[in-house]
């Protein structure tokens, strides 16, 4: 089992709430109200490790290993709401989010092939690692700054524990699992082909609820991420490039060959897919 190990790994570098977050220096002349008001919709976008949960524990059923260890992914995501929300608590109370719009984030997720949702959140936690330290640079207030700096480490390792359950997807299933995570890194890593922020926030996930099926589509304001990305904390091509350059290295790793670029990576999915059918994919639509 590999949950006993991350649970250990993990637990050594917990942080706390208390002792950990600067709460004393907090320097309210260097926080605007732009800026507080993404701490809002983070923190909502956060609260949706909830529903993410009830998914992976029901389309891993068969998998008691992965679902113990959805008790430590869920309890770390779920500290990120709580630490950006009690900031709004403390300094700017009027933000913090009600109830209802947590809740709203709160839907169920149509049932996904396992390997292929492993693997978008894999990549999923790269993008947000890479999104949180972008915005710990955009924020002036320095204890903001410290929290997205910390919990962008979390979604760094998050992405190392969901490596090691790859790991052992293929040691399990081979091609099948290769496949998969071929088939959605050749999505995830070609984001600056794409029009929409690839992340599983923001992909559709529920085909009866169209179109607000997708966690920022019932955010207050649906189009705070990609005004974020692109106005504020400004993601552009050279931090998508390091996001892409992540997920190319991990599978290079992965699969035991160079995978130097995106079309290397649709070349080697085609390879896997001519011996065999390939499996389906989540919907960006």
């Amino acid at each position: 089992m590999l949950y006993p190990e991350l649970f250990r790994s993990l637990e050594r570098v917990r942080w706390s709430l208390d002792e950990d977050i600067p709460w004393d220096r907090f320097d309210d002349a260097q926080l605007s109200d732009e800026q507080a008001l993404t701490v809002k919709y983070n923190a909502i976008t956060e609260w949706a490790a909830l529903p993410a949960t009830e998914m992976f524990l029901r389309d891993n059923r068969h998998d008691s290993d992965f679902c113990a260890f959805m008790s430590v992914w869920f309890f770390e995501e779920q500290k990120h709401a709580l630490v950006l929300m009690e900031y709004l608590r403390r300094f700017r109370p009027e933000l913090v989010p009600s109830e209802e719009e947590l809740h709203a984030v709160r839907f169920e997720f149509d049932e996904a092939p396992p390997l292929e949702t492993l693997m978008l959140h894999f990549c999923g936690e790269i993008r947000l690692n890479h999104w949180y330290r972008r915005a710990a640079q955009w924020h002036t207030e320095p204890v903001i700054r410290t929290i997205y700096e910390t919990i962008s480490r979390d979604e760094a390792r998050h992405g190392g524990a969901y490596l090691k359950y790859m790991k052992r997807a293929i040691a399990q299933s081979g091609d099948e699992a290769r496949s998969a995570f071929a088939r959605i890194g050749v999505l995830m890593a070609s984001a600056r082909r794409t029009q929409q922020a690839l992340h599983p926030t923001n992909l559709h996930v529920n085909r009866a609820l169209f179109p607000r099926d997708t966690v920022q589509s019932r955010l207050p304001d649906p189009g705070w991420l990609e005004h974020w990305l692109d106005e504020q904390i400004r993601f552009d091509a050279q931090w998508e490039g390091k996001v892409a350059e992540r997920i190319l290295h991990n599978l290079s790793l992965l699969f035991g060959r160079p995978i130097d670029s995106v079309q290397e990576l649709n070349r080697y999915r085609k390879e896997l897919a001519s011996d065999g059918p390939t499996p389906r994919t989540l919907s960006t639509a």
